[in-house]
């Protein structure tokens, strides 16, 4: 049966004509699927005219198909400013192994300094369920949509998901002792879920998560970025205080759902953010009607008024109310991921209107944010 490894080493047999070395030293191989011996997977393009897209599609499904596979789906996307200067660095390192030492490489700045300019956005809430870490992955790919550079930290170190939600099958891989995201959708990732084994449940204290946190941010290479968003774990634990510590110019997003219970608890997520000084931009109100697709008639399952109620205890504003459903994606499709909405839906666009609004406040303020 035919393995990830496989498709890396009939990858390994192609060199890129720009930089000199492989595709899968380049790491320009992404998101590979394998079902039933049939391949898909993104190609990243140092050249983007389309005699070399066609050379390109022809060698390598050549060799995947010789490799066992039975169907080669291959898409095909141009390399991004960092993924660029990453292929610069690995040819240079690739020189510099035959050359003597020369002065040491300057200090890589740590993500969590001001001066980076990086904008920390945390997404939280009361309890679990309410859909948080999906509000999470939709506020991020829609910030990329409009522009920005983006990266998600999965901060809920016991139930990380963001991997599965975004339909990501790679690892990240170590370069120079620096771990590099895994990018989808235009967004830099980087969870737990990375780095132990499927379904394996992670028995960790607070000192060692917060460590984990640490090293999320100071020893992954996130390259330039606008936003980082932070998918906390549900309530007021551990590892949101080691956040709120560690990110003191960090904003929040308070995640509820429309019933009064759960507006209740989210409070106290919100109460956390002003106690330790951090700005609520927001309430997101997750599953706030259900939209028959027939009649298009709303009908409010789990009630009304819960996310208003929280802006206003919470001296903020309501963001928006997310409708119950799930994205109309299929396992069949070549960028399939289980949570994303697509651009051009109902709920992909309240995400986009979210996004818009999120950066022209932030941005308006100027600075580290």
């Amino acid at each position: 049966m035919l393995a990830r490894e496989d498709v890396l080493a009939a990858a390994n047999e192609i060199q890129d004509p720009e930089y000199g070395l492989s595709l899968t030293d380049l790491h320009f191989i992404r998101d590979i699927m394998i079902k039933e011996d049939r391949v898909s997977a993104t190609v990243l393009l140092s050249r983007e005219d389309d005699e070399y897209k066609e050379q390109l599609q022809a060698g390598l499904s050549a060799k995947l198909l010789a490799a066992g596979a039975k169907d080669v789906h291959l898409r095909f996307r141009p390399l991004s400013e960092f993924e660029r200067n990453d292929a610069a660095r690995k040819l240079q390192e690739r020189a510099a192994a035959t050359e003597p030492a020369g002065e040491p490489a300057a200090p890589v700045m740590n993500i969590l300094d001001p001066a980076s300019g990086v904008k920390f956005i945390a997404i939280a809430s009361g309890k679990g369920g309410v859909g948080k870490s999906t509000v999470t992955v939709n506020l991020a790919v829609a910030l990329a949509r409009i522009g920005k550079k983006v990266g998600i930290v999965d901060a809920d170190i016991y139930g990380f998901s963001i991997p599965d939600m975004m339909g990501i099958e790679e690892r990240p891989q170590l370069v120079n002792n620096r771990i590099i995201p895994i990018e989808r959708f235009g967004v830099k990732v980087i969870s737990m879920g990375f780095f132990v084994e499927e379904n394996t449940p992670v028995i960790w204290r607070g000192p060692m998560l917060g460590k984990m946190l640490r090293n999320f941010f100071s020893e992954v290479e996130w390259g330039k970025l606008d936003y980082l968003l932070l998918d906390l774990p549900p309530g007021t634990g551990d590892v949101a205080l080691d956040v709120h510590q560690m990110i003191p110019h960090s904003k929040e997003i308070i995640v509820t759902t429309p019933h009064a219970t759960a507006a209740f608890v989210a409070a106290r997520a919100g109460a956390m953010a002003i106690h330790t000084e951090h700005e609520i931009l927001g309430v997101v109100e997750n599953m706030s009607y259900y939209s028959c697709s027939q009649c298009g008639q709303k009908d409010y399952v789990f009630g009304r008024g819960g996310g208003a109620k929280l802006a206003d205890e919470l001296h903020t504003k309501l963001l928006a109310q997310i409708p119950l459903g799930v994205p109309d994606n299929h396992v069949a499709e070549p960028d399939y991921s289980p949570s994303v909405y697509k651009a051009d839906t109902e709920t992909g666009l309240i995400y986009k209107e979210v996004a818009e609004t999120i950066a022209s406040q932030l941005e308006q303020k100027g600075g580290p944010a």
